[in-house]
């Protein structure tokens, strides 16, 4: 294998436009390309995704078609219409593990149909601080031995169907207060406080036997004050590779995220990864193309300057090769979690999450008030409803859109006089606080990873079954 396959080998990028693969993927996967990453953007109509895989296996059988499917918020299957499956933090909320079990096995099962092999999923960081702005709802909560019992058996359901999961982001994304789609987070806890913590569920994934682990763009100053997860042989080389000792792939969260881009350059932070110890490198999800071309140089240069190896590189193709044989074995056995797709384990999720105090029902149309926060490149662009749903059943009286603060609590109180007398509490910095309290509405979060079920009343309708997620997002 020459240094270009080699390259290319290590390689996960996604593409621009829609959903018709581009002839310089084809081409490169004809050069042993690890294969494709779908993003939101490609997804134009429900087959989308099948007709994604299906273009790449038609060129390379064995070709990684990797995705986040984590349910609730982060889904691309049910992009335009919101997963059928809640998030993470609704199967931690049961806990019931069997349960957690069967939604994985039935989102296995659907990627399967459609021709995946490869989830970014699960996300096993502990959610530590209810500030984070990019994790919240997608973990499975703040105790580290729940996450790490639901994370293992996530894996385990998923990958007993066929599909490879990249268990994320490493070591611990869960006590950031940034998001590292657009700055560096640094953590700023001593190692004991990390091991106790953010590890366990890692060394769980490990032992259900991951087929991979993410790594995320996040500094911890107790274990590498200079660089960020991605980046540090402390951390991938050190700690994942010797003492948990880790044998699988390391693969990297995007490279074009601002948080490693910003300062060292996708193709400069490609470079660092692989000889940190990282061996696949999901690129950009856009710009692939020219990203993939940069890489290639950047990694020439680094060879021929002895700041990287060939025998680097081998290693990780070696370890990716593995992870395609592992996926295109499997491939094609889609058998079903029950016998209606296995969708009514995501119905059952929610309903067992949901949170009802009191005796509460919509007797007349509701004032729905959404959160909204800024699209976020691991939800995408989409947009999904609570008050959608409400709509679907007459329940709708008034959508009211809060989003940096505005309306204010007074007026939206003010425009909710005379409603029901639902209330709700969102951990959110932006939403409906104070003086709403008790008024005449309740709130969903739109693209807010900040909701928590023990902190946010909830209602249900018992006449007709909707019920409202933790999550604020499937039905």
């Amino acid at each position: 294998m020459d240094v270009v396959q080699l390259v290319n080998s290590c390689l996960l990028p996604g593409f621009a436009g829609g959903d018709q693969l581009p002839d310089w993927v084809r081409r490169a996967l004809d050069q042993g390309l690890a294969g494709v990453a779908i993003y939101g953007h490609n997804l134009v109509d429900d087959g989308s995704v099948a007709r994604i895989a299906q273009a790449v296996h038609n060129t390379a059988p064995d070709a990684l078609v990797a995705l986040d499917e984590e349910g609730g918020d982060v889904t691309r299957l049910e992009y335009r219409t919101g997963s059928s499956y809640p998030g993470n933090l609704a199967l931690g909320v049961v806990d019931d593990l069997e349960l957690t079990a069967r939604v994985a096995a039935a989102i296995a099962a659907d990627l399967v149909a459609a021709g995946v092999n490869y989830n970014l999923a699960p996300a096993v960081d502990v959610n530590s601080d209810p500030r984070n702005p990019v994790i919240g709802v997608r973990s499975f909560g703040a105790d580290p031995d729940k996450v790490a019992a639901h994370g293992a058996t996530f894996i385990t359901a998923m990958q007993s169907r066929g599909i490879a999961t990249a268990a994320k982001h490493f070591p611990g994304h869960g006590a950031t207060v940034a998001d590292s789609h657009h700055t560096l987070p640094v953590i700023d806890v001593d190692e004991p406080t990390f091991r106790r913590r953010d590890l366990p569920p890692f060394v769980a994934a490990i032992q259900a036997g991951a087929a991979s682990i993410m790594t995320s763009h996040v500094v911890f100053t107790a274990l590498d004050a200079d660089l960020p997860a991605t980046l540090s042989p402390r951390l991938l080389r050190g700690l994942l590779r010797s003492e948990l000792g880790y044998s699988g792939v390391v693969v990297t969260d995007a490279l074009d995220m601002r948080a490693v881009a910003d300062t060292w350059g996708i193709a400069g932070a490609a470079v660092r990864a692989l000889a940190a110890g990282a061996d696949l490198l999901l690129v950009g999800a856009v710009d692939g193309e020219r990203y993939c071309a940069e890489i290639h140089a950047a990694v020439t240069d680094a060879i021929a300057a002895g700041d990287l190896t060939v025998e680097t590189l081998e290693a990780a193709a070696a370890r990716i090769r593995a992870l395609r044989e592992f996926a295109a074995v499997r491939r094609g056995d889609s058998r079903r979690a029950d016998g209606r797709g296995g969708r009514d384990s995501g119905l059952l999720a929610a309903r067992r999450a949901l949170q009802v105090r009191g005796d509460v029902h919509i007797a007349e149309p509701a004032v729905v008030v959404e959160l909204r926060a800024a699209a976020n490149p691991a939800v995408g662009e989409a947009y999904w409803s609570l008050a959608d749903a409400l709509d679907r059943f007459g329940l709708l009286a008034e959508r009211i859109a809060v989003h940096d603060g505005s309306p204010h609590a007074d007026e939206i109180a003010a425009r909710a006089q005379g409603r029901p007398r639902w209330s709700s509490r969102s951990a959110t910095p932006i939403g409906v606080r104070g003086s709403a309290t008790g008024c005449a509405l309740f709130s969903a979060g739109v693209r807010t990873l900040y909701w928590w079920p023990s902190e946010c009343r909830m209602m249900r309708n018992s006449l007709t079954g909707v019920s409202c997620l933790p999550s604020a997002q499937a039905w």
